[in-house]
């Protein structure tokens, strides 16, 4: 069987509309470090578990030395969020804090998970965290999407249904 393209995988895989994510934990000096997700997934209720794909690097560390991890969910005004994350850092953006069961929260999200790893599993050149919920609330607000390789705003018309 011949290999899948990667670049016709990324896009045939954009095609999938996510919602976008902050990861964010405390590193061993106790300094907020984060990434962007678009890998999160609830799992179960009983109890509250969910996941999402760690690649390799600072946040990924932060979480194995402590075990927990917070995840953000980004409203559509947090383009500027989401890129500092995902490695195209703005120095000149004001972030802010608050704090949930001992987690960073970016203020403003649209939803929170206070979260302890129960079981880390290595796939390729990513983890998967999985992790039970400790604490979570959520506001009313529309989403940041990610479809097509691009930023949406989430504050469309329900779908139709039959």
């Amino acid at each position: 069987m011949k290999p899948v393209d990667p670049a016709q995988f990324r896009a045939a895989a954009s095609r999938f509309a996510t919602g976008v994510t902050v990861i964010t934990a405390l590193d061993a000096a106790g300094d907020i470090c984060g990434m962007t997700v678009n890998s999160f997934v609830t799992v179960g209720l009983a109890p509250p578990t969910v996941l999402f794909l760690a690649r390799p690097g600072r946040t990924r560390d932060a979480i194995a030395a402590s075990g927990r991890y917070g995840v953000n969910v980004l409203p559509d005004s947090a383009v500027a969020l989401s890129r500092h994350f995902a490695g195209k850092p703005d120095p000149g953006l004001d972030l802010h804090y608050e704090w949930t069961d001992g987690l960073p929260r970016l203020a403003g999200c649209l939803a929170f998970f206070a979260c302890n790893v129960v079981r880390p599993i290595e796939l390729g050149d990513h983890a998967m965290l999985i992790a039970e919920v400790t604490a979570c609330d959520h506001r009313d607000s529309a989403p940041l999407v990610f479809f097509g390789s691009r930023y949406h705003a989430g504050a469309g018309a329900p779908a139709l249904v039959d």
